[in-house]
């Protein structure tokens, strides 16, 4: 396992930029341990919830972690704004940096990450192999 902290600028946005890492770093697995940083805008898919919530202002990332993989990222954060209230769930595209976010990234080589679709829960959940079982 490799870990590499980057830094987002102004204007990125989260989700594709922590994606485009991914496909960067020719990896096919990676969490994000940890993020902190601000937003301008937040996008976050709330539990049970099909279309993800815009918010907008000066937004703090409290808490960021999740898998990357090729088939689809799945991100969680929370943020709080100005006021101190604070909003959680699924990562959307759309989450502008404001000023920075720090993250750092554990890539796992020997390891490949996929969605499939599980009967169980109706959606694509993460399964795991080792790099080499294809």
């Amino acid at each position: 396992m490799d870990a590499t902290p980057l830094r987002l600028n102004p204007g990125d946005d989260l989700r594709r930029t922590l994606d485009a890492a991914l496909a960067l770093h020719g990896c096919a697995a990676a969490f994000v341990v940890a993020g902190i940083g601000s937003l301008s805008a937040a996008r976050l898919r709330f539990a049970g919830v099909e279309t993800p919530e815009a918010l907008a202002g000066d937004l703090e990332i409290l808490t960021l972690s999740g898998t990357l993989s090729p088939d689809g990222s799945h991100l969680h954060m929370s943020v709080a704004d100005a006021q101190g209230q604070i909003f959680g769930g699924h990562v959307a595209p759309g989450c502008v940096v404001r000023t920075t976010a720090e993250v750092l990234v554990a890539w796992l080589p020997e390891w490949r990450l996929t969605r499939e679709f599980d009967a169980a829960t109706g959606y694509a959940e993460l399964t795991i192999r080792k790099a080499e079982d294809r």
